[in-house]
């Protein structure tokens, strides 16, 4: 626990709430149901910051059993080629302390899982995703704390399926004026 939230528990009158639930609910390692839940996932959400503090959080998926959990204090997954930016990469480089988020939206469960990661290389890009790619970049992470997320505040979705396929990367951006010839 770090300080802030100390003085916000103590100011809010939560202290003995956040204690119990320090005591009962939070973990140094993945327990069996914990191991079994990730397992199943097929999405996360990953935090990292830079040395500065610089945050960044952004989007994982892949088939069930596309995030590895290797014993019970390791998980790995694969990073599969995307927009090349590796922001969360970068980061990782320069602090390693992650926070990562899995939801179960159709359970309305979440695990939070806080540690430290690092890059390792498979420099043969062998098969080993779950979906038969070949991933170059591999993170494993060393888990520090997990526990279970307010399933209160989870809404309840399912999934459906994709109707077909478009570019969506330039979704934000404004489409640029259109020129007229005269």
């Amino acid at each position: 626990m770090h300080d802030g939230e100390r003085e916000l528990q103590d100011r809010l009158g939560t202290r003995h709430r956040a204690d119990g639930f320090y005591a009962r609910q939070v973990l140094s390692h993945l327990n069996d149901a914990m191991r079994d839940f990730i397992g199943r996932q097929e999405m996360m959400f990953l935090a990292t910051a830079d040395a500065s503090g610089g945050c960044d959080n952004t989007f994982r998926a892949g088939p069930p059993g596309f995030v590895r959990v290797l014993d019970q204090e390791h998980l790995s997954w694969p990073e599969l080629p995307g927009n090349g930016v590796m922001a969360s990469l970068g980061n990782i480089t320069r602090n390693p302390h992650v926070g990562i988020l899995f939801i179960d939206f159709g359970a309305t469960v979440g695990l939070h899982v806080n540690g430290t990661a690092e890059i390792v290389e498979d420099p043969d890009e062998q098969i080993g995703t779950p979906a038969g790619q070949r991933a170059r970049l591999w993170v494993v992470t060393r888990v520090h704390e997990a526990y279970i997320h307010c399933t209160k505040r989870i809404p309840r979705m399912v999934k459906a399926p994709r109707e077909g396929s478009c570019k969506m990367s330039e979704y934000f951006i404004p489409a640029p004026a259109r020129v007229t010839a005269t």
